[in-house]
């Protein structure tokens, strides 16, 4: 008798459509202000509509889509205001965490950080988003897991939607990723140096370039909406 394929619980195709459309939405697939229209993306991923829609209740819970009275879901637009402030938080807890981490880690923790240096190299090589945005994440994950703090942690990690929304964005430049690069292998020399003041002030650097760059992004996108008829 042949033996059906196991159902997939709710959960996990719930989880399967966030990350489809999290995804779509970094990758610019779904751009800013671009409406998501409930049954073609129902027929796309071949899920019920109340599936889909508990999907986008947690995006918006993200801030990576709104619900627009009489358009439905859209994907959400970050506003230079609203990224300079996302910069600023990130600048002050993700600075402290690397001091912390370059003070605290083990051996063990700096050679695993080390490995994902590594396989940020390999990502950025590829040139896909996608695993640069995983690259970067896992980077901080071995920071932010080693820091001795977990409400830096648990803190970031309530953002870490729209901080891969600015990742991405700031990434969206072809001048910003050597760049990075260079700052991040500088950042784990000093981590490996133990030298944790000046590990702290490369990871602020880091970020207010990123952010620089994010915001040049940020505005020709917002130039070019005021622009239309």
């Amino acid at each position: 008798m042949e033996m059906s394929p196991p159902l997939r619980k709710p959960d996990s195709l719930r989880s399967h459509v966030e990350t489809f459309l999290r995804e779509a939405i970094m990758n610019g697939r779904f751009k800013p202000g671009e409406r998501l229209i409930e049954r073609e993306l129902c027929e796309m991923l071949e899920v019920s509509r109340p599936s889909l829609r508990e999907a986008l209740r947690k995006l918006e819970a993200e801030k990576l889509i709104k619900i627009v009275l009489h358009r439905g879901p859209v994907v959400a637009s970050i506003s230079m205001k609203e990224a300079s402030d996302l910069y600023a938080i990130r600048a002050l807890m993700e600075s402290y965490a690397v001091h912390e981490f370059a003070r605290l880690a083990s051996a063990a923790a700096i050679e695993r950080l080390g490995q994902t240096v590594q396989d940020l190299h390999t990502a950025a090589a590829s040139r896909d988003r996608k695993e640069l945005l995983t690259a970067k994440s896992k980077f901080y994950d071995v920071i932010l897991g080693e820091c001795g703090n977990d409400l830096i942690k648990e803190m970031l990690l309530n953002l870490l939607s729209r901080i891969n929304l600015l990742r991405s964005t700031s990434f969206s430049r072809d001048d910003r990723l050597p760049e990075s690069l260079k700052e991040i292998d500088h950042m784990f020399e000093l981590i490996k140096a133990r030298n944790a003041p000046a590990a702290r002030e490369a990871a602020h650097q880091h970020i207010l370039n990123a952010e620089k760059a994010a915001l040049i992004v940020l505005g020709h996108q917002e130039a070019a909406v005021s622009a239309q008829p």
